[in-house]
């Protein structure tokens, strides 16, 4: 006898969507009914799982009812408007926008590094953003041997992060430039083929964009600590799928590169990628559809004798909002962390 639960995605036709119907059924996560739920303009179109063709329905109160988890994948007015009525109906929100993630009394939650923060929740846990995930999978191993006290990083992200659409643009754009058109930009705002730019998102007054922020705040609330100094600059890059990132880290003592690839080799969610004879490190076209986080070129910053530089790259749309999110509902049934009177009995 095993317990089984009533799941529902939000947003279920995205990209993070379709990715959550297939991590739950190749996880074979325990349900025991599904619900696709999105906006109206996708109601009635239907999507495959285990066999069978489930039917988008149009997020209500009535189709929150009698709902274990949510997986939220909308953005964040979705996630603000629904969170709550869900949450009053006895359901636990994972929810995969920046809506809740500040927000002190909601648990930011990467399984691999700080799991024990989902027992606080009061009916909302927040997904942290994917550049954050990717860092702080990397980073806390080598943390809790040796506290780092600055983090530096830099990160080349795919378009993947703006969407579907993005994705499509840019190869619209890219046979655009090959015919010798001008490529247009409507999904972003500037065209990424054959190009790079700065994050697209809001600048802050800091000269900071809400993405370099993200990464900031978020890491600080997942580590537990505001002592860290970090800082970010984040870029969009040519590439359809998964995010990269050069990191370099500070500690109050020498690291020695050997040491932290011993650590990494064996850190949950990473795997260690490094062929020095033949420059070979991980990639962002190795890292589509992978669960792990390829991490390598793990050397000495030469600039300073307690600096580590490592490079990184990992699917934003798996480990970086989907895989994640589901990896936070698997830790909830392991915990008992949902309400026991929701469950069914199988």
């Amino acid at each position: 006898m095993s317990n089984s639960y009533r799941v529902a995605i939000l947003g279920a036709t995205g990209a993070v969507g379709t990715e959550l119907l297939e991590l739950l059924e190749s996880r074979n996560f325990p349900i025991a009914d599904l619900k696709l739920l999105a906006s109206a303009k996708s109601v009635g179109r239907s999507l495959p799982f285990k066999g069978e063709n489930l039917v988008v329905e149009a997020v209500s109160d009535r189709a929150l009812e009698n709902i274990d988890i949510v997986l939220a994948s909308a953005g964040g007015s979705t996630s603000k408007a629904w969170a709550a009525t869900a949450v009053a109906k006895g359901a636990v929100v994972i929810d995969n926008s920046s809506a809740f993630r500040m927000q002190a009394d909601v648990p930011l939650i990467v399984p691999e590094v700080n799991p024990e923060a989902a027992a606080n929740h009061k009916g909302i846990i927040a997904n942290p953003n994917c550049t954050t995930i990717l860092l702080t999978l990397a980073v806390w191993p080598l943390h809790q041997v040796k506290p780092v006290q600055r983090i530096v990083a830099a990160t080349y992200q795919s378009a993947s992060g703006a969407g579907a659409k993005a994705m499509a643009e840019v190869k619209t754009q890219t046979s655009a430039i090959l015919e010798g058109q001008l490529p247009v930009a409507e999904v972003l705002p500037y065209p990424l083929a054959f190009n790079l730019f700065p994050h697209n998102s809001p600048l802050h007054e800091s000269g900071y964009c809400e993405e370099e922020l993200k990464m900031v705040n978020e890491t600080r609330k997942i580590f537990g600590t505001e002592q860290i100094r970090i800082t970010a600059t984040c870029v969009r890059v040519p590439v359809l799928r998964a995010h990269s990132e050069a990191i370099n880290l500070e500690f109050a003592e020498p690291f020695p590169a050997q040491a932290a690839r011993e650590i990494l080799s064996n850190a949950p969610g990473v795997k260690l990628l490094e062929d020095w004879e033949k420059n070979y490190f991980p990639m962002p076209m190795e890292a589509s559809g992978r669960d792990e986080v390829l991490v390598g070129r793990i050397r000495q910053d030469i600039s300073h004798p307690c600096g580590l530089e490592l490079w990184l790259c990992g699917d934003q749309i798996r480990k970086g909002a989907a895989l994640n999110a589901v990896q936070i509902a698997e830790l909830l049934v392991e915990k008992n962390l949902l309400q026991p009177a929701k469950a069914y009995v199988a």
